[in-house]
């Protein structure tokens, strides 16, 4: 089973990458992030097209996830349940006996804003609804653009923002980990900074000036089964790309 991340940054802009993405890889799960449009215009027609169904939930502007698959999804929840949020950030779908929930965490603006404390509130809410998740799904995936590099090595070491980095950033990724959740990309080895995301701004992806911020976590069922995680760079090569790379993960079986 192959299971991918990719934050698009508009869905709208970023289809023919999409598409091109899916025929060449074709993925179980494709999980998607800032698709940045109502759901009035998500592009079924064209995924069905391309052999893919989708749950989705967006938003003008900003915000939005989806899944994608060839597979049937069961059980689709949209957002946080019991956390009143208008943000579109989360979506979770079962496809082939594995839950795969995919995230949009809040970015955090600056450390000590509000933006900063919504985000650590939405954090605590999520840790607390998956753990419920992992309860009842024994096989679970948690990916997404969760915005946070987790440990030094995951930010570039010129990286001077505290955003992203910061101490209660990584705290609640730990809270995430503790409930049994283990890094995928981390469980093979891996080439030195090795990242997912880079600035538009001041050559950042031709200096290799990035973090890693786009994560697979797997239940403890899963682990046994991973074989492999890799960053696909391809995609931020081309023109108008993502500020993200797609982030895929393969299980046996």
């Amino acid at each position: 089973m192959k299971i991918a991340t990719w934050n698009v940054n508009s869905l709208k802009v970023r289809l023919p990458h999409v598409l091109d993405w899916l025929a060449a890889n074709k993925p179980d799960a494709l999980c998607l992030q800032e698709l940045k449009m109502e759901d009035k215009a998500f592009p079924v027609a064209e995924l069905e097209a391309a052999g893919y169904r989708a749950a989705f939930i967006g938003q003008k502007t900003y915000n939005g996830v989806a899944i994608l698959s060839p597979k049937p999804m069961d059980a689709v929840v949209r957002n946080i349940p019991g956390f009143d949020d208008e943000q579109k950030r989360i979506i979770a779908a079962t496809i082939d006996g594995v839950r795969v929930i995919c995230g949009y965490f809040p970015n955090g603006q600056a450390v000590g804003s509000d933006k900063f404390e919504y985000k650590l509130r939405w954090l605590s809410a999520l840790t607390e609804w998956v753990e419920e998740e992992m309860r009842q799904y024994p096989k679970l995936v948690l990916t997404g653009d969760f915005n946070i590099a987790p440990e030094a090595a995951d930010a570039h070491p010129d990286w001077k923002d505290e955003i992203h980095v910061s101490e209660p950033e990584r705290a609640a990724f730990r809270a995430l980990t503790a409930l049994g959740l283990i890094d995928a990309f981390r469980l093979f080895e891996q080439p030195e900074r090795s990242f997912s995301w880079w600035d538009y701004r001041m050559m950042a992806f031709r200096r290799n000036f990035g973090l890693r911020i786009d994560h697979i976590l797997v239940s403890p069922a899963l682990q046994a089964d991973c074989s492999s995680c890799t960053v696909d760079k391809a995609p931020r090569k081309l023109e108008r790309p993502s500020d993200h790379a797609p982030v895929v993960l393969e299980l046996a079986g």
